[in-house]
C-alpha cells in the first residue's frame, strides 16, 4: 500500500465525540505525516477544527435533519469527488459498509456490523464499547499503524497557570433536561459549592454556554458579590477562548460534557461530576483526572440500562466537601 496523500474520517455526534476522536487523527497523522485529514461531522460539531491543527478540512453532514438522505447524498458526491486514498468511519450501523463503499474509496475502515462490514471493508475493527470512548475510536486505525494516541491533545498556546484558580462550568444542555437525562447538580447545589471552594482561599470563575445562562444567574444570585469569584458568563467568544480560559485555571470542575473533554485535551486538573453516566468510557485512567461520583447500586445506567435518567437521581447525591478535598 502506498502512502495516502489525502485521508477521510467520518465521526458524526456532538463536539465531544469530536474531540473524543482525536487521538485516532493525531496517530494517522504521526504515521502520515504528508497526508491531509478531512473530517465529516455534523454542523454543530465543527468547532473542533478550531481546536486541532490535525484537520484540514471539514465536510458537514446534518444526518439528523429533515434532509438526511439528501446530505448523505452530498457527502458522497464530495467523498467521490475529493479522491481520498483512505476512509475511517466511527458509526455502527450495519449500513455505514454500504455508504463507505459507495465512496469509491480504495482502502476502508470501520467496526465490524455483520457480513456487509467483512466483505466491504478493508479491515473490519471489532467494536468494543466498554473502554475510554478515545480508546475504541483509536482502534479504528490500528490496522495501519502501530502508534498509540491516548487521549485528545488541543493546542491552546502558551498560557500561564493562574494560581489558586478554580474554573466552574456547570454544564447544563436544555436538550438533555427535556429528554430527562439530567446529569449535572441543580444550581443551588452549584452555589453552595462555590461557596466552599471559596472558603478555602481559592478563587473561582463560573463560566458556562448558551445553555447554561439561567443556572448560571442563579448560582450568582446565590453566591452574591463575594470576594475572589468572578462570573465570566458571555466572555468567551468560541472554544478556543475556552480552552484557554481552561488551560489557565489551576482546577477544572464540571459535569459529564464537552468541556470536560476540553479539560482533558489541555491537561488542566479536571474533577467531572459522573452521575448516571459510565466515568469508565468517558474520561481516561490518569491522576489528573477524576470523576466524581456516588458509587450507588444502580449507576451508571443513563445509555447502558436506559434511555432517561431516574426521578431519584442518588448518583448525584455527593458529599461537596468530599469534592473540596479533591482540588
Amino acid at each position: 500500500m502506498r502512502e495516502p496523500k489525502k485521508i477521510l474520517a467520518l465521526n458524526f455526534g456532538g463536539i465531544g465525540d469530536e474531540i473524543l476522536f482525536l487521538p485516532a487523527l493525531s496517530s494517522l497523522k504521526k504515521e502520515y505525516p504528508q497526508a491531509k485529514i478531512t473530517l465529516a461531522l455534523e454542523p454543530r460539531s465543527k468547532s473542533v477544527k478550531d481546536l486541532s491543527n490535525l484537520i484540514d478540512d471539514v465536510i458537514c453532514v446534518d444526518i439528523k435533519g429533515k434532509h438526511k438522505y439528501w446530505e448523505l447524498f452530498k457527502f458522497l458526491i464530495k467523498a467521490r469527488l475529493g479522491r481520498f486514498d483512505m476512509v475511517f468511519s466511527s458509526g455502527a450501523n450495519q449500513l455505514i459498509p454500504v455508504l463507505l463503499f459507495l465512496t469509491g474509496i480504495t482502502y476502508r475502515y470501520g467496526y465490524e456490523s455483520g457480513a456487509l462490514s467483512r466483505i466491504l471493508l478493508t479491515k473490519a475493527v471489532k467494536l468494543k464499547k466498554n473502554q475510554y470512548a478515545s480508546k475504541m475510536y483509536h482502534e479504528l486505525v490500528t490496522p495501519v499503524t502501530d502508534i498509540k494516541t491516548p487521549y485528545p491533545e488541543i493546542d491552546a498556546g502558551e498560557v500561564e497557570k493562574e494560581p489558586n484558580s478554580v474554573l466552574i462550568h456547570p454544564g447544563v444542555s436544555k436538550m438533555s433536561v427535556a429528554k430527562h437525562m439530567v446529569k449535572t447538580w441543580k444550581p443551588e447545589i452549584w452555589a453552595e459549592l462555590v461557596k466552599k471552594v471559596l472558603a478555602t482561599g481559592k478563587k473561582v470563575y463560573l463560566i458556562g454556554g448558551p445553555d447554561d445562562k439561567e443556572c448560571i444567574e442563579k448560582i450568582s444570585a446565590i453566591v452574591g458579590e463575594a470576594p475572589n469569584f468572578e462570573n465570566l458568563y458571555g466572555t468567551t467568544k468560541n472554544i478556543m477562548d475556552l480552552a484557554r480560559l481552561t488551560k489557565r485555571a489551576e482546577v477544572l470542575i464540571c459535569s459529564d460534557s464537552a468541556p470536560m473533554h476540553i479539560g482533558v485535551g489541555v491537561g488542566t486538573k479536571t474533577l467531572a461530576l459522573f452521575g448516571p453516566t459510565d466515568e469508565k468510557k468517558l474520561i481516561p485512567e490518569d491522576e489528573r483526572f477524576i470523576a466524581i461520583k456516588n458509587n450507588c447500586d444502580c449507576r451508571p445506567c443513563l445509555w447502558d440500562k436506559r434511555q432517561t435518567t431516574c426521578d431519584e437521581l442518588k448518583c448525584l447525591d455527593i458529599n461537596l466537601d468530599d469534592v473540596v478535598k479533591l482540588i
